[in-house]
């Protein structure tokens, strides 16, 4: 999704969690992140970090696809201080899976963080914000879980929307998989995923994107018109 290339064709297989040396290196090469920085976009990753500093987060030996595309363009990277001071956002959205080991980072609600994401957005021509309790609740199996993590979701888009739509700004959403919406199953599914937009150039991005290799060319031809 974030380089525009058939990963799983290009390492000759599948790779679930966290990428291998093949797979990061293509990530490393080219990516969503650093295309935006050579046409001088300022982009951001909304999600914090709970550390001080970028380097902690690189000296780590698993990373995600996302971190290892973020840590390309380092001031794309949300710390702890940034979430201290609301430029930033927890994975959950509201703070709570993290109350037990940082109790002095307040709770917020769903909206409050749609507020946070839309300044960030204000601030950036490209941000990026990953939410994926949806895939931990479909891995857990979970009926009434999963159900209470997609209300706080909907609370979340519902007042991200507002505030997108207010301004002009362009939301793109989509997944790499499917995993809750089959919660009978533990692992991810091969469902298609939705891919919505909304905002200025809706139609335009959605007609160039048939699949996951589509969405970072579509998004660039976005920025390049």
């Amino acid at each position: 999704m974030f380089t525009g290339v058939n990963c799983s064709a290009a390492i000759g297989r599948h790779c679930e969690g966290f990428p291998g040396q093949e797979l990061r290196k293509i990530i490393e090469d080219n990516n969503l992140f650093m295309e935006l920085r050579k046409r001088n976009k300022r982009v951001r990753f909304a999600d914090a970090y709970l550390v001080d500093d970028v380097s902690e987060i690189a000296a780590r030996r698993f990373k995600s696809v996302t971190t290892v595309m973020a840590l390309t363009v380092p001031e794309s990277i949300s710390l702890a201080e940034d979430l201290m001071s609301d430029r930033a956002l927890m994975q959950d959205l509201t703070r709570e899976t993290i109350q037990d080991r940082y109790p002095d980072i307040p709770v917020v609600t769903p909206q409050r963080s749609a507020e946070h994401l839309f300044r960030l957005a204000l601030a950036n021509d490209f941000t990026l914000y990953e939410f994926f309790q949806t895939d931990v609740s479909g891995h857990s199996m979970d009926y009434a879980r999963a159900c209470a993590v997609l209300r706080v979701y909907d609370r979340f888009l519902a007042a991200l929307v507002r505030c997108t739509e207010a301004a002009g700004i362009t939301l793109v959403m989509t997944a790499d998989h499917g995993n809750i919406e089959s919660i009978g199953e533990r692992g991810h599914t091969r469902n298609p995923v939705p891919f919505i937009v909304f905002g200025p150039g809706e139609e335009w991005i959605r007609d160039r994107v048939n699949s996951l290799q589509d969405v970072t060319p579509a998004i660039l031809e976005a920025f390049d018109r």
